[in-house]
Formats: C-alpha cells, structure tokens, sequence
C-alpha cells in the first residue's frame, strides 16, 4: 500500500521508542458507573509499543468499558492509566485533545458524521492535521478502494449497509497512521473474506510501528495474526494475573 509507505523522522523516532517501552499501563484500575457495582475491577496490565493485542470476553464483561478507558473517552474511578509515559488520570483537560490525536479509533457504532460522504469521513483526520487538500486525495481515495468502497464515496452514511459504514469508520480510523489504534469489535459486520481484508491492514499498521488492540469475541481471527497476544476480560477483571494469554489458549480459556 502506497499510503503506508512514507514513514517520516518524526514517525521512526516514535516507531524506535515506542518498540523499546511500555506505550500503555493499567494499575489496579477500576470503573464504576454511578452507585452500580464495578464494571471493571483492579485491571492491570502492560502493552509494549509495537506490539498487536486482541481483548476477548463475552458480552457484557467490559470490554467496550476498558476501550473508552484507553482512548481516553471515561476516566476511571481508582487507579492509574498511563499512554506514552503519561499519567492520563491526572492530565489536565486540556491537554486530552492532544493526546487523542494519536489514537485512531474504530467505534462498535461507527460514529460517521451524518452529513458527510464517506470521502469526507474518512478525510476527517488528515484536515484536522493540517494537510494540504491536494495530498488528501490520493490516500482517501487509496483506503476507499482497499475496504471495498472506491465507487461510493460520494454516498453518505444513511445510504450505506452496516457493514459499509463499519468500512469507512475503520478507514477512517486508520488512514492518520495512529500510534495507538483501538477497535471494537471491527469485523462483526463484514463477511469472511472482508475480514481477512481489513486485519491485513491492521497488519501492515502494526508492522509501521501503531500498536493495535482488537476487542472481538472471534476466536479465529486471533488466530490468523501471528505473534499476537491475547487479554480476556471475565466480569469486569482480567482472566489470568499476567494480564495475557497464550494463543491458542489452554483448556480453561476456551469459552472466552
């Protein structure tokens, strides 16, 4: 992929350090949600930079609760989040939106502008950091052909299946090169070979240096990215003390 190509000073410096540190830290982190008993409890867990993560748990064990946690859309009740040797909890408000800019994330409801075209869309974070309308073209149009979608980005989202909108949001999510990307459950719309389509290029993300964690409850998907590690969520705490688990999982992990 062309789009993916240029890697800039700025981008391996990052790519260096992040490869050599711990780009996100949960300690003893909780959430609880008014007066309601814990969604999440005491989480703690470390993800090098560099590294492509896969959260698992069934429904309603947290998952999409420790993503907003990570992309910095809740804070937490107790404990300590840090993002690139920061701690977050404590980061005053208005440095948040700085630090949101480097993770691209792929929402379970997609979340598209409902005025916007799907070009539009997924141009969002390329204006927002400044380039040129002249060399957003060529990478907008790029990812609309990579995800299946180059003859409808003038349609907007309303006009567009499930399964579309979940392409642009993904698009959309990536075509920064982010150096965290975080996605909820981003093949749950999508057939078979789209998916194999769109974890391709996660891949060749992740291979640039971004950080991937996938929250999915498919099994086999982890499965088709070699070396990558597994957290599974069971009520609101992590099933095993590490934080991660081996793939394929042993006997006891199986009904994740």
């Amino acid at each position: 992929m062309p789009w993916l190509g240029y890697r800039g000073a700025r981008e391996r410096r990052c790519a260096q350090f992040h490869a050599m540190s711990a780009i996100v830290q949960f300690e003893n982190v909780g959430l609880r949600y008014g007066l309601d008993s814990e969604t999440l409890s005491d989480v703690s867990f470390s993800l090098a930079g560099g590294g492509f993560y896969f959260l698992t748990g069934s429904s309603g064990a947290g998952k999409t609760s420790l993503l907003k946690l990570l992309y910095l859309a809740q804070r937490p009740s107790r404990g300590v989040i840090r993002l690139f040797g920061e701690d977050v909890v404590t980061l005053p408000r208005k440095r948040l939106p700085g630090f949101r800019r480097r993770i691209g994330v792929v929402f379970q409801d997609f979340r598209l502008v409902p005025h916007l075209s799907a070009y539009d869309n997924i141009a969002l974070p390329l204006r927002v950091a400044g380039m040129e309308e002249s060399e957003v073209a060529a990478p907008v149009a790029e990812m609309l052909d990579w995800v299946g979608l180059g003859d409808r980005g003038e349609a907007r989202p309303a006009t567009l299946s499930g399964g579309e909108q979940q392409r642009v949001a993904i698009a959309r999510a990536v075509i920064g090169r982010p150096e965290i990307l975080v996605a909820d459950e981003p093949t749950g719309n999508v057939d078979a070979d789209m998916a194999r389509r769109l974890l391709t290029l996660f891949e060749a993300l992740n291979r640039l240096g971004t950080t991937i964690v996938v929250a999915t409850h498919d099994l086999p998907l982890i499965a088709q990215v070699e070396g990558a590690q597994m957290m599974r969520l069971d009520k609101g705490r992590l099933a095993d003390p590490t934080g991660m688990l081996r793939y394929p999982p042993r006997p006891q992990d199986r009904h994740a």
